[in-house]
């Protein structure tokens, strides 16, 4: 399991520079630009890195736990997390017609496998998982610890 983890500004414009670190990352795990599924994950890092600091101003840290070492027809579980200092907890929103807020962890929720969110310190975690082989990673993510990159 390959963790990685990246500090972000509270500029919005940090929403770029995690979707390009998040994209060589992936790659540098086997899962090229060109898959849908890291079309889904810097998808999903771009709406949990734009929630966390656009409703916050303050920095956040995005957190990814890629899997290594699988065989080629079976590339695991990735989670992506976002942390930030709000405690508040996350609320889910539909956006009508032309808005153009509102629909982030809709998204998620209809692109990841599971999400949710816990308290980490002062603020929270906000997680999800997408599973490519449920089997071979049960369990995978008890006790993850990350490092800083």
């Amino acid at each position: 399991m390959l963790q990685v983890q990246l500090e972000v500004g509270a500029d919005p414009a940090e929403v770029g520079r995690a979707r390009r670190w998040a994209r060589s990352r992936l790659a540098g795990s086997g899962i090229e630009a060109d898959e849908s599924l890291a079309e889904t994950l810097i998808l999903i890092v771009s709406e949990l890195v734009t929630n966390a600091v656009v409703h916050t101003g303050h920095p956040a840290v995005l957190r990814m736990a890629l899997p290594s070492d699988v065989p080629a027809a079976c590339l695991g579980t990735v989670r992506v997390e976002v942390v930030d200092t709000s405690a508040r907890p996350p609320t889910p929103r539909h956006a009508d017609g032309e808005e153009t807020n509102g629909r982030g962890l809709e998204l998620v929720d209809g692109l990841a496998d599971r999400w949710g969110w816990q308290a980490e310190g002062a603020g929270k975690a906000i997680w999800c998982e997408i599973d490519q082989c449920a089997a071979a990673t049960s369990g995978a993510f008890s006790g993850v610890t990350f490092e800083a990159v």
